[in-house]
């Protein structure tokens, strides 16, 4: 069910949410945080349809803000999407214009679950220190999304920079099934000491240089990172080869949803190794709702100690 509440104030939509609870039976004491979604107009419903399915696992309030022209007339449109129209979820639409939407924390306040965690997400354009913004400063978590700016590689070497603790980015979420899959070889024979390592990836591909700085802070030896040329790869992480006293070992994707992995002296092994979608991202980033604390010291000490990117001479 959809609701539209053109030119309206935060109290008439708190008054609506009730009234929607009251009368159609939706409740709100099952949901288990609030998601604010700052967006722009015509991006909404892609974030929308990754809140609502990562609702599922998560059921939550979505605010979704979207603040017009700012020398427009002052005007509060909102929307209350429930049911079927929004997974487990409870969403609420708003669009702001002119003086409306000069006060960001004013216009989510009366919206927030009580005694709920706050999580703050900017898909697209994000402001240059998140943690300082006023979302940023009600939010114990805020996710933002190298991928999604102007310069991914420029975006993830400021990240350390500006970190406070409760920050995260999905450059470090889309690594997990690396991580994951890396460690598991670790674990296994023949035990041996990883001597290098090196990381490939597309030359727009933030991932591959916190994959990088993660190995090396986690190694604790000498950890490259190439960008390969667009026409060789186009997207995500190539390949990560560790260098072991036996030979190396290499995790490679030969093409975009598989990866191949080789280690000396054992048969070769196909992974379904499929791009993370926007979804599942979003629904791991809120699995926790403390700080991540490896994250933070990949993006300070990691990316400290690991340098420059190398050229690539394919």
């Amino acid at each position: 069910m959809i609701i539209d509440l053109p030119d309206t104030t935060v109290s008439k939509i708190t008054r609506a949410l009730v009234s929607v609870r009251e009368e159609g039976g939706a409740v709100a004491l099952g949901r288990v945080l609030t998601l604010i979604i700052a967006t722009r107009h015509g991006a909404e419903e892609e974030v929308i349809d990754a809140a609502n399915a990562a609702s599922r696992e998560h059921p939550m309030r979505v605010i979704v803000l979207m603040i017009g022209d700012e020398e427009g007339a002052p005007r509060l449109d909102a929307q209350i999407r429930i049911g079927g129209d929004a997974g487990a979820s409870e969403v609420v639409v708003l669009r702001a214009h002119g003086a409306a939407g000069s006060n960001t924390e004013s216009l989510v306040t009366g919206l927030l679950l009580p005694d709920a965690p706050v999580i703050a997400w900017w898909p697209g354009e994000t402001p240059d220190v998140p943690s300082t913004t006023a979302l940023g400063r009600i939010a114990q978590r805020r996710i933002t999304d190298a991928s999604s700016q102007t310069d991914p590689a420029a975006w993830v070497r400021s990240l350390g920079t500006h970190y406070a603790p409760g920050d995260t980015d999905f450059a470090w979420t889309r690594v997990t099934r690396w991580r994951e899959q890396l460690a598991a070889v670790l674990d296994q024979p023949p035990y041996e000491p990883v001597l290098s390592a090196t990381v490939r990836g597309a030359a727009d591909s933030p991932s591959t240089s916190l994959l990088a700085a993660w190995l090396r802070l986690k190694l604790g030896v000498p950890v490259t990172y190439e960008y390969l040329p667009t026409d060789d790869w186009a997207h995500g992480i190539k390949s990560v080869r560790l260098e072991r006293p036996s030979g190396a070992t290499v995790l490679e994707r030969p093409e975009a949803g598989v990866a191949v992995l080789t280690q000396p002296g054992q048969p070769s092994h196909d992974l379904a190794f499929p791009r993370r979608t926007l979804r599942e991202c979003l629904a791991e980033e809120l699995r926790r709702l403390d700080p991540d604390v490896l994250y933070g010291r990949v993006i300070t000490e990691g990316w400290e100690l690991l340098g420059r990117p190398q050229e690539s001479d394919v």
